[in-house]
């Protein structure tokens, strides 16, 4: 027998998410009653809405509710994407182990967004889970074509990745910013009830476009092949737009955290 050693390879990316989804997977499974506790609190919180709602508004809430129901879901994806990587880094910053991503041959940027990747796939799931509570507890049918669903719900979270990222980035140079940071998830209220207003330009700004195309799938059953090729093209074009100026906005951060020398501290 040959005792040559056998060559490494330098890892690559695909080793990188290999091992991120890995452990997300791991956290998932060795912390059951954190993910759990989330499950609850999302349904819990949706429940005090749709019955306070029906004593206050009555027919006019039961009226509207499969809008409330696809608006909520969108919601709890945003709300997944967005703390997947505003709280990372917030967190890294914290523990003081950012620096140590940053001189990785792949960076903290790459890590971060296959994170976020990892942690959308989970919320995904689980907010999944609060869509079929959500629909026995409300009694609603909605029009779920798989592919038509998933295409239009990640495409409309990525801009929420980019908003992360650049939340990220402020906190980098800033620190402590953690309570402007999840006011910003309300703010994703406003953002997706946009398309109510039938305002044009607010199918520009994250979310507002993806919202109006979920609505459109899960309530009246419109194919990904039957949108306009104009509205599909603002969806993509507002999903890489701003996930393009959030990584960008949190590279120039990081860059300019280290040139102050307050990188590592907190």
């Amino acid at each position: 027998m040959s005792d040559a050693p056998v060559e490494s390879r330098p890892a690559g990316y695909l080793d990188l998410a290999k091992a991120v989804l890995y452990r997300e997977y791991l956290i998932f499974v060795r912390y059951p009653a954190n993910a759990a506790g989330g499950l609850v609190f999302s349904l819990v919180f949706f429940a005090l809405l749709f019955y306070g709602g029906r004593m206050l508004a009555g027919q006019a809430l039961t009226d509207s509710i499969e809008g409330i129901v696809v608006g909520y879901f969108l919601w709890t994806l945003s709300v997944g994407a967005y703390s997947s990587i505003s709280n990372d880094i917030g967190s890294e910053v914290q523990w003081g182990t950012l620096e140590r991503h940053i001189m990785t041959p792949f960076g903290f940027a790459p890590v971060a967004l296959l994170k976020g990747v990892a942690k959308v796939v989970r919320t995904f799931l689980i907010s999944s889970v609060i869509l079929a509570v959500m629909l026995v507890i409300t009694g609603t049918t909605l029009q779920l074509n798989l592919l038509t669903t998933v295409v239009v719900a990640v495409l409309s979270i990525t801009s929420v990745l980019g908003l992360g990222f650049a939340a990220g980035g402020v906190s980098v140079l800033y620190k402590r910013i953690g309570n402007w940071l999840n006011l910003l998830q309300f703010g994703f209220i406003v953002l997706i009830s946009a398309p109510a207003f039938d305002l044009g330009w607010t199918r520009f700004l994250p979310l507002a476009q993806g919202s109006a195309l979920l609505q459109r799938a899960m309530i009246d059953g419109t194919r990904l092949w039957d949108f306009p090729l104009v509205d599909l093209a603002v969806l993509v074009g507002t999903a890489v737009g701003y996930l393009a100026l959030g990584y960008l906005i949190f590279q120039r951060a990081t860059r300019r955290a280290r040139r102050l020398g307050v990188l590592g501290d907190y």
